[in-house]
């Protein structure tokens, strides 16, 4: 499983290098503040919300701690996307938040 550490998601989103990123927390959490541009898909609805995913893009998934958003990336892996798992998640994150 590919990783990437929360320091190097804020430097390609302060880059300006848009990357496409995958919130897979709960409603309560999100409201709490996302990574700006990032979308939410909870956990549990990734399996029907697959096909809002693009094959041919790449994804960096985020959580609350890298937990959540690791067996997202397992999954989504086996579904044949190109997926990064951001370890540390949002308590990692230092970046501004929406």
């Amino acid at each position: 499983m590919k990783e990437i550490s929360a320091k190097e998601v804020e430097e390609l989103v302060s880059k300006g290098t848009n990357p496409t990123i995958i919130d897979v927390r709960e409603d309560d959490e999100v409201a709490q503040g996302k990574i700006p541009g990032a979308k939410h898909i909870a956990l549990g609805t990734i399996p029907e919300r697959v096909n809002e995913l693009d094959p041919g893009k790449e994804y960096i998934m985020v959580c609350r701690s890298g937990g959540r958003s690791g067996k997202a990336t397992q999954y989504l892996e086996q579904q044949g996307y190109k997926v990064t798992n951001m370890t540390g998640g949002m308590l990692a994150w230092e970046g501004p938040t929406e």
